[in-house]
C-alpha cells in the first residue's frame, strides 16, 4: 500500500500577473501561491510531504480536453506586447493574459498530470498540487474565469488513458460552478462530476441555467453530473457536511472511483470576496477525511480559486494535514443545516432519483425554493448601496484576518505521540499494521484499585476484573491524549464498554459518542446527555423511555456485501457530527450484526470526529476484525469496504423512520424540506 502525501509547487506559476487594471481579474494574484506556500512552510508541513517536480504538460496532453485552435491562440501571445494580449484578453470572460501565461499554464497542467503519476503508480497515497492559473471554467475552446487549461478536465482524461480508468469521480468544492469541466464531460458516464456553487437562482456568476440542479448529464452520461446550487451567500461548515452526507457519499460509494480528483477551490471559504461563505478552514480537513475513505485512499487535490489569502492559506494547509494523516480537528459553529441548503439538496436527490440505486426507495420531491425566492425579489427592490464597496471589503478582509488568527489557534491541538495503541499478546505485532504501538496491560493490583472504588456494582467476578487490564490501559492513555486512538480485545466487550463509558464521563469528557455494534446487554444511562448511545442490533432492543441520547437501528448486513453505506451516511454520521463528541467508543459486542467491512466503514468515517479520539472494544478476537479495525484506525491505508449493495426498500425506511423522529434533534439528519 503506498504511503506519502505529494505536494507540487513551481515558483514559475507566480509569473503570471495582469499588467493593467480591470477590477474583476485584479483578485487573481501571484500571492495566492506563494503564500499558501509560505504557511505550508511554516507550519513544518513542506517537509512532511514528497517533492515531486512539476512540469510543463505537452501539447497532446493539452489536446486531449482542447481544440488545436484554442492551444495556438495561447501559443501566440508569448510575444506579445501589452496592447495586444489586452486585445486578446478581451475576447473571453473574465481572462489575462501575460507573456508568461502560456508557460504557467502548462506547467499547472503538467503539476496536475505528476501527482495522478505519482499517486497512480503508487509513489505516494496522495497529494496537492498548487497551481495557477486555475482551471475548472475554461472549455474546450475559450479561456474562462481566470482559467486557460483545464487541469482537472485534463488530469481526468490523462488517467483514463494512461491507466486505463474507467470510473474517475471529480469534486468540485470552488466557489464558482465549473462549467467547463461540466461540458467535457456531461456525455461521459465514466466521469462522475459533483459541483457545489453559489447560485442564487442564476443570478451570479457564470449565471447559467444549465448550472442549476436539473442538469444532471446527457444522453450516456445522465446521472453523472451533480450540481448543487447555493441559492444564498453564508453558508456554513452545517451545509457543506450535509452536502456530503445527503448527496455526494452516498452517490461516490455507489459509484466506486477508482481515482478521485479535486477541483480544491477555496473561494467557498470564510472572508472571501467571491464566496461570501461562512465556512471556516477546518471543513476542508474533515471533507478531505472523507474522500480519502473513496478509491483506496487515491486522492489528487489540485488548486483553483480562493481570493482572501488568510482563509486560503489555511484551508490548503488543513487540507495538507488531513492528507498527512493527522487527526482532523474538531468542527466548529452549529450543526445543522439552514433551509435554503436543505432546499438545495432535496432538489438534487429529486433529481437524480431515475439514476441511483441508493435513491431508489427515497421518498423525493422538488421544492420551490421558497425560502430564497422572496428574499431575490426584495433585493431587486432595493435601492443600491451608496457606501464604497473597496472599503467594506478592506475593512471585512482585516476582520477575517484577526478573526482567523484566533479560530485557528482555538482548533490547533497538540498531536498525541502515539497515533494508535493495542495490547497484544506475543505475537500480535504480526498481524497488526506496523504502526501500531503495543501496550503493557494494566497491572492487578491497580485494577482492583481502580474497580472496587468506582465501578464495583459492574464487576462483580475476579475474573471479570482480570480482563479489564487492556481496555484500562488504553483508555487511560487516550484520555490522558497520550494516544490518538487505540483497539482492545475483551472477553466482555458490553461490561467493559459500561466501566469506559463512565470512566471516561468521571474523568471529564462531557460528550461521548458509543456506538455499539451486536447485543448490548447493558444499556447505560443517558439521561444527562454526557452519552449518546446508537445500538445496531439485529433485533429491536425495547427502552422503556424514548430519549433523543439512545438511538436503537435494527439492522441485519445483506449477505451479497456491504449495504451499511446508507445507514453509515443517512443516518450514524449525521447524528455523530450533531452531537459533537469529543471521545467515540466502538464497540463490537457478541451476536455481531455487521460483516468486517461494515464496521471498518464506521470506524474509518468516525475518525472524522472528537479529533480521532477513537477507542474500540472489541468481544470477538477474530484477527482479520482487529487487523481491518487497527488498519481504519491507523489510516495509513484504507481497508477494504466490500462490495456496495444499495440498500432494500424496508431498510430505507427504518432508516427514514429514525430520521423523522430524531431530526428535531440532530439537524443534521435534514435532508428534505419536510420539517
Amino acid at each position: 500500500m503506498a504511503s506519502g502525501t505529494a505536494l507540487i509547487y513551481d515558483e514559475d506559476m507566480t509569473t503570471h500577473k495582469l499588467l493593467w487594471r480591470d477590477p474583476i481579474c485584479d483578485i487573481e494574484v501571484p500571492e495566492r501561491l506563494s503564500s499558501s506556500y509560505e504557511l505550508l512552510r511554516s507550519y513544518h508541513l513542506v517537509e512532511r510531504c514528497v517533492h515531486v517536480p512539476a512540469r510543463e504538460g505537452s501539447e497532446e496532453e493539452i489536446l486531449l480536453v482542447h481544440s488545436l485552435e484554442h492551444l495556438e491562440v495561447a501559443k501566440s501571445t508569448q510575444t506579445m506586447n501589452e496592447e495586444e494580449l489586452k486585445r486578446v484578453s478581451e475576447n473571453y470572460d473574465a481572462f489575462f493574459f501575460h507573456p508568461s501565461t502560456y508557460h504557467c499554464a502548462r506547467l499547472a497542467v503538467g503539476a496536475a498530470l505528476q501527482l495522478v503519476d505519482a499517486v497512480m503508480a503508487g509513489k505516494v497515497r496522495n497529494g496537492m498540487a498548487l497551481v495557477r492559473p486555475p482551471g475548472h471554467h475554461s472549455q474546450r475552446n475559450a479561456a474562462n474565469g481566470f482559467c486557460l487549461f483545464n487541469n482537472v478536465a485534463i488530469a481526468a482524461e490523462y488517467a483514463k488513458l494512461k491507466y486505463g480508468l474507467q470510473r474517475i469521480l471529480i469534486v468540485d468544492w470552488d466557489v464558482h460552478h465549473g462549467q467547463g469541466t461540466q461540458y467535457i464531460f456531461e456525455e461521459d458516464p465514466s466521469v462522475l462530476y459533483f459541483s457545489w456553487h453559489r447560485y442564487e437562482h442564476q443570478e451570479f456568476w457564470p449565471s447559467l441555467k444549465e448550472s442549476n440542479y436539473d442538469a444532471v448529464g446527457l444522453g450516456k452520461g445522465k446521472g453523472f453530473n451533480i450540481n448543487l446550487p447555493w441559492n444564498k451567500v453564508g453558508m456554513g461548515n452545517a451545509d457543506y457536511l450535509a452536502a456530503f452526507f445527503h448527496v455526494l457519499l452516498p452517490m461516490a460509494f455507489e459509484f466506486d472511483p477508482e481515482l478521485v480528483i479535486v477541483s480544491s477551490g477555496y473561494d467557498s471559504g470564510i472572508g472571501d470576496p467571491e464566496g461570501q461563505m461562512n465556512a471556516t478552514p477546518e471543513v476542508f480537513a474533515h471533507l478531505t477525511h472523507f474522500l480519502m475513505q473513496l478509491a483506496n485512499g487515491k486522492l489528487c487535490v489540485i488548486l483553483e480559486g480562493g481570493y482572501h489569502l488568510k482563509s486560503l492559506g489555511e484551508s490548503v494547509c488543513m487540507t495538507v494535514k488531513t492528507l498527512l494523516g493527522d487527526p482532523v480537528p474538531q468542527i466548529t459553529g452549529e450543526m445543522a443545516p439552514c433551509l435554503s441548503a436543505v432546499e438545495s439538496i432535496q432538489n438534487v436527490r429529486a433529481a437524480h432519483k431515475p439514476y441511483w440505486k441508493w435513491l431508489a426507495y427515497e421518498d423525493t420531491s422538488f421544492l420551490q425554493n421558497l425560502s430564497t425566492k422572496s428574499h431575490l425579489l426584495k433585493k431587486a427592490n432595493s435601492n443600491p448601496a451608496t457606501e464604497d464597496e473597496s472599503q467594506i471589503t478592506n475593512n471585512n478582509t482585516v476582520k477575517v484576518e484577526r478573526f482567523l488568527e484566533l479560530h485557528v489557534k482555538n482548533i490547533l491541538f497538540p498531536v498525541p505521540p502515539i497515533k494508535t495503541a493495542a495490547t497484544g499478546s506475543e505475537g500480535s505485532e504480526h498481524f497488526l499494521p506496523e504502526h501500531v504501538q503495543l501496550l503493557k496491560e494494566m497491572d492487578k493490583t491497580e485494577i482492583k484499585a481502580l474497580v472496587s472504588g468506582f465501578y464495583a456494582d459492574l464487576v462483580k467476578e475476579d475474573k471479570t476484573l482480570l480482563s479489564l487490564g487492556s481496555m484500562f490501559v488504553i483508555l487511560d492513555k487516550i484520555l490522558k491524549k497520550e494516544v490518538c486512538n487505540g483497539i482492545a480485545a475483551s472477553p466482555t466487550a458490553a461490561l467493559s464498554a459500561a466501566i469506559a463509558l463512565r470512566h471516561s464521563v468521571r474523568f471529564g469528557f462531557q460528550r461521548v459518542l458509543c456506538v455499539f455494534v451486536g447485543d448490548m446487554q447493558m444499556i447505560p444511562n443517558t439521561e444527562d446527555g454526557k452519552l449518546l448511545v446508537i445500538n445496531i442490533c439485529e433485533k429491536e432492543q425495547s427502552r422503556k423511555t424514548s430519549c433523543k441520547h439512545y438511538i436503537s437501528l435494527n439492522w441485519k448486513e445483506d449477505a451479497e456485501g456491504n449495504d451499511f453505506f446508507s445507514a453509515v451516511l443517512g443516518l450514524i454520521l449525521p447524528v455523530a457530527y450533531s452531537y459533537q463528541p469529543n471521545l467515540t467508543v466502538i464497540v463490537v459486542g457478541p451476536n455481531r450484526n455487521l460483516g468486517i467491512s461494515g464496521i471498518s466503514l464506521l470506524v474509518a468515517l468516525l475518525r472524522g470526529l472528537a479529533e480521532s479520539r477513537i477507542f474500540a472494544v472489541i468481544e470477538d478476537t477474530e484477527i482479520s476484525l482487529m487487523q481491518s479495525i487497527a488498519k481504519a484506525l491507523v489510516g495509513a491505508s484504507t481497508p477494504p469496504f466490500g462490495i456496495y449493495v444499495p440498500p432494500t426498500q424496508e431498510k430505507v425506511n427504518k432508516i427514514k423512520a429514525l430520521r423523522d423522529q430524531f431530526q428535531q434533534e440532530w439537524k443534521m439528519l435534514q435532508c428534505s424540506g419536510k420539517l
